[in-house]
C-alpha cells in the first residue's frame, strides 16, 4: 500500500487489495475473510441489479401507459415489486428498499456460500478441481432455492443440479480459456 492513506484509496485499489488476499477487514481466518468479501461484493451487485430492473419496469410502465395497454406475454412477470405503485411515495420507497434488500441478501448468500465451500473443500481435500466446484455449486443451489419464495422439492433438486453443472463447467472452462 505504501505511503497512501486509507482515505485516498480508489475503488481500483480496493479491488486489487481484495484480489491479492489482503482484505479491508480481518476476521482472523482466511475462510471468514473470503466469505465476507464475496458476500459484500455480490450483495452490491444484487442491489444494482434490483435497482436497475425496477427502474426499467418503472420507465417501461410509464411509456406503455401512454400508448395503451401492452399485450401480455405468457410467463412474463408483471411487476417484481407489487407495492412499488403504492398510494404514496413513502410506500413505493419502502417497497423498493425491501426488494433491493432481499435481492442483495440472496446474491450475497449465494456468493458467500459458494466461495466458502470452494475454499473449505480445497483446504480439506488439498486440491482445487471440478469436484469441489460441483459440490459447492450444488449446495449453493440448494441454499438459493430455500431462500426463494417457491422452495418446493422439485425446485430444490433442480437448483442443486443446475448449480453443480454450471459451477463445474465454469471450473473446466476456466482452464481452457
Amino acid at each position: 500500500m505504501g505511503s497512501r492513506s486509507l482515505e485516498n484509496r480508489s475503488m481500483v485499489d480496493e479491488i486489487k487489495c481484495s484480489e491479492g488476499g489482503t482484505f479491508l477487514y480481518d476476521f482472523g481466518h482466511p475462510l471468514l475473510n473470503r466469505v465476507a468479501d464475496s458476500f459484500i461484493k455480490a450483495a452490491g451487485i444484487g442491489a444494482l441489479q434490483s435497482v436497475s430492473r425496477e427502474a426499467y419496469f418503472t420507465v417501461a410502465g410509464s411509456l406503455d401507459s401512454d400508448n395503451g395497454p401492452r399485450p401480455e406475454l405468457p410467463g412474463a412477470r408483471k411487476r417484481h415489486v407489487p407495492g412499488l405503485k403504492g398510494e404514496t411515495n413513502k410506500e413505493s420507497l419502502e417497497a423498493m428498499v425491501k426488494s433491493v434488500g432481499q435481492e442483495s441478501i440472496q446474491w450475497g448468500l449465494a456468493a458467500g456460500v459458494y466461495s466458502g465451500l470452494t475454499y473449505g473443500l480445497k483446504e480439506a481435500r488439498g486440491a482445487h478441481d471440478w469436484k469441489n466446484s460441483a459440490i459447492a455449486g450444488a449446495v449453493t443451489g440448494v441454499a438459493v432455492a430455500l431462500a426463494s419464495d417457491d422452495s418446493s422439492h422439485e425446485r430444490i433438486v433442480q437448483s442443486a443440479i443446475t448449480g453443480a453443472a454450471v459451477s463445474a463447467a465454469a471450473n473446466i472452462f476456466a482452464g481452457i480459456f
